[in-house]
C-alpha cells in the first residue's frame, strides 16, 4: 500500500512539472538550467555521507558513463522544456511519456532483453498515436508540429538516459548518483546558457518562483 501511494504523490507531483515551466517566462535553456542546479543543490547536503564509500567502487568508465548519463538528462529537460513552448501541454506530455518505447528497444539491442507480443502491439499503438497527434498539431500550425518532435526527441534521450541510469544504479547508491547526475547536467546546462548569451537575471518574481518550484515539486 505505501508503495502505492508514493507512486501516486510522485506521478501528481510530476503533472505539475509542465504547468510550471509554461507559467515561467524565461527561454528553455534558462528554466532547464535552474531546474537542474536548485535539485542539485537540495541533494548535496545529503549525499557525502555516502560518497566515500562509493566512489571506491566505481571505475573510470563508470565516471564516464555518470557524464554520459549527465549530458543526456540535460538535453532531455532542454529539449522537452523548449517543446512545452511551442506546443500545447497535452501533446507535449502524452509525446514525452513515449520514452518506454525507447527504453524496451535499447534494452532489446543491447541485453537482448525480450519483446514480447503484448508489448510490442502497445507500442505500436503509442507509436499510432504519437503520428495522430502530431498530424492534428501540424494541421495548427508549424509551431506546433515542431514542439511534437522536440517532445519525441526529448523522449528519446530521455529513454538513452534511463538506460544508462539503470546500469550504474547496480553499483552507485542513489544519494551519490542523483547528486552526481543533477549536477554534472546543471553543469551542461549553464554552459550551454553561456554560449548562447541567456542571461540568468532579470526575470519576474512568479518566473523565479515557479523555476523553483519545477525543481522542488517534480
Amino acid at each position: 500500500m505505501k508503495a502505492y501511494l508514493t507512486l501516486l504523490v510522485g506521478v501528481a507531483a510530476m503533472s505539475f512539472a509542465s504547468i510550471f515551466i509554461r507559467l515561467a517566462e524565461a527561454p528553455p535553456l534558462v528554466i532547464a538550467a535552474y531546474r537542474l542546479t536548485i535539485a542539485a543543490l537540495v541533494f548535496l547536503p545529503f549525499a557525502p555521507s555516502k560518497w566515500s564509500k562509493t566512489w571506491r567502487q566505481v571505475s573510470r568508465r563508470d565516471v564516464l558513463l555518470l557524464l554520459f548519463a549527465s549530458l543526456f538528462l540535460a538535453l532531455h529537460f532542454a529539449l522537452w522544456i523548449s517543446s512545452l513552448k511551442n506546443t500545447s501541454i497535452a501533446s507535449s506530455v502524452i509525446l514525452v511519456t513515449s520514452n518506454p518505447i525507447f527504453v524496451a528497444i535499447f534494452s532489446y539491442f543491447l541485453w537482448k532483453e525480450k519483446l514480447t507480443r503484448l508489448m510490442i502491439g502497445g507500442m505500436a499503438l503509442a507509436l499510432g498515436g504519437a503520428v495522430l497527434i502530431s498530424y492534428g498539431d501540424f494541421a495548427l500550425s508549424g509551431t506546433a508540429l515542431l514542439g511534437d518532435v522536440l517532445a519525441v526527441l526529448a523522449a528519446l534521450v530521455w529513454g538513452i538516459y534511463l538506460v544508462t541510469a539503470r546500469h550504474l544504479r547496480a553499483r552507485i547508491d542513489f544519494l551519490s548518483f542523483v547528486t552526481f547526475i543533477y549536477a554534472g547536467a546543471a553543469v551542461f546546462l549553464l554552459i550551454a546558457v553561456a554560449i548562447g548569451g541567456y542571461s540568468l537575471f532579470g526575470y519576474s518574481t512568479q518566473t523565479y518562483l515557479m523555476m523553483a518550484l519545477v525543481a522542488l515539486v517534480p
